[in-house]
């Protein structure tokens, strides 16, 4: 019992049809993924996937880039809940970084801030493994944890004055910085 040309034809008919609208779709959709690419880049708020990950990860991005670092890292935290393990990495490193920068720009004030400098070091420091914990292939966290550490001073040994210490040395300035 075989198939009709009629039939045939119908089905055939109904697959393009169908094969044309997924296309039609599909196009659609990349015009629109690259809009929200466009518009991130540019730091505007896209008009598609206004609350997906990618929109919220690149506010948060944009808000430290541009030195508003907490309503940076309240938005990197919200992230967190979400995310992927990879994701959490790279929401992990950005953290470290914002701790990092405004280490750097405290400590570069006077040495009366020095305990904050070095809350906030270690607040960077812990992000940065946190994120090498999450995605131990993530070579800018790696690098970013070694200037780190190289920056925050060993832990003071009990009874040293604080003219024994060595302080915060700041050298080798980490790359990949909001």
């Amino acid at each position: 019992m075989g198939l009709s040309a009629k039939k045939m034809t119908a089905i055939l008919l109904v697959v393009v049809l169908v094969s044309a609208a997924l296309s039609a779709w599909e196009i659609l959709r990349i015009r629109q993924i690259e809009n929200f690419n466009h518009a991130v880049t540019q730091g505007k708020t896209p008009d598609t996937d206004t609350q997906s990950f990618e929109a919220r990860f690149s506010t948060a991005y944009w808000l430290a880039k541009n030195r508003r670092y907490q309503d940076s890292t309240l938005l990197f935290l919200q992230l967190l809940e979400q995310a992927t393990p990879v994701q959490k990495s790279a929401v992990q490193y950005n953290l470290g970084n914002i701790f990092f920068l405004r280490g750097i720009v405290i400590n570069g004030r006077d040495m009366t801030v020095k305990n904050e400098a070095v809350f906030l070091f270690t607040q960077a420091k812990n992000a940065y493994i946190q994120s090498l914990k999450l995605d131990n292939s993530f070579w800018d966290a790696r690098h970013n944890l070694d200037r780190i550490l190289m920056i925050l001073p060993d832990d003071p040994s009990p009874g040293v004055g604080d003219s024994d210490s060595p302080g915060l040395i700041m050298g080798n300035i980490p790359v990949g910085l909001p």
